[in-house]
């Protein structure tokens, strides 16, 4: 089968990447098997189609090259899959215009997206949004697709990839409005596992850690539950703790982030040893963006906040 030819653009972008890669426009012609002349051609038509010949490379010591900021945004693009880099998505990622591409777990977007898009109208910052499970985000961080993503851990660390815990959430009781634990324990500020015998038991799926980690919790203490349902994501939980009206769930405590729906009811998970959760922020390593530095400084600011007022 012969080789694949490569658009006229993928073409231009591949002697680019070369050259930010060999630091050289002579090294991207070696490893191209081109002449260099080639190489400066394609750079150069590059440059005037997305940018009116704005430069995407520039000499520095040695006069090895170097990323202008439009290059730096272009080239943390290039591990994007080919077939999704048509030139009007190589001028967005080139754009010198204030954007930011941001990442949200599914629950932490119904909690944080609101307060972050208007931190980004407000410094006419253009957002594009994405969302996704926490190794998805972490692979877009990895591959230059996103310049931040709040998320939350534990996780490992990632090559590439840098990032700050904002807050630490510790772990809480949530029920349905008719809960009998509401009368039983009405007098308690805080109920342990063994405080869940026997109750109407909403779990997250079985292959989220906090299900597993609820699984440990009841086998370690010999405590029964009756499982009603399984979730993925507070999209869902709070819909399903009405349904199921008398269940119960182990969740992370997000008040520090936004108060529960006032109908339901709430009690501190005690512990031997507590388990927490942490919600991070993520970004290319080397390259936090002005725009995430911005609508972090934000998200930091308000997080201080919350637990001062606590």
């Amino acid at each position: 089968m012969p080789p694949r030819k490569l658009t006229r653009h993928l073409n231009w972008l591949e002697a680019f990447a070369a050259a930010v890669e060999a630091g050289s426009l002579e090294g991207a012609a070696e490893h191209l098997g081109v002449a260099r002349s080639v190489v400066s051609e394609h750079i150069r038509s590059l440059e005037l189609a997305l940018g009116e010949g704005e430069p995407l490379l520039e000499r520095g010591p040695g006069r090895r090259l170097h990323l202008t900021r439009r290059g730096q945004r272009l080239y943390a693009g290039t591990q994007t899959p080919l077939h999704q880099l048509d030139l009007k998505r190589l001028r967005d990622l080139s754009s010198t215009e204030p954007s930011l591409r941001l990442g949200l777990n599914h629950t932490l977007s119904i909690l944080l997206l609101g307060e972050l898009a208007t931190d980004a109208a407000r410094a006419n910052i253009k957002l594009e949004l994405g969302f996704g499970d926490p190794f998805e985000l972490v692979r877009e961080v990895q591959t230059g697709q996103r310049d931040l993503v709040i998320n939350f851990t534990p996780l490992p660390p990632h090559k590439g990839v840098e990032a700050e815990s904002l807050t630490t959430l510790p772990f809480v009781v949530l029920a349905g409005p008719r809960t009998p634990l509401a009368e039983r324990y009405s007098s308690r500020t805080s109920l342990h596992v063994k405080d869940l015998e026997g109750q109407a038991f909403v779990d997250w799926l079985k292959d989220d850690p906090y299900g597993g980690a609820n699984s440990a919790r009841f086998t370690t203490h010999s405590v029964t539950v009756r499982e009603v349902a399984r979730v993925e994501s507070f999209l869902h939980l709070f819909d399903v703790l009405r349904a199921f009206d008398q269940a119960c769930a182990i969740v992370p405590d997000l008040r520090s982030l936004r108060p529960f729906p006032p109908d339901l009811h709430v009690w501190p998970f005690q512990e031997e040893q507590p388990q927490t959760i942490e919600v991070v922020a993520l970004w290319p390593e080397n390259m936090q963006s002005t725009e995430a530095k911005l609508v972090l400084q934000g998200l930091r600011r308000r997080l201080q906040k919350r637990r001062k007022s606590e």
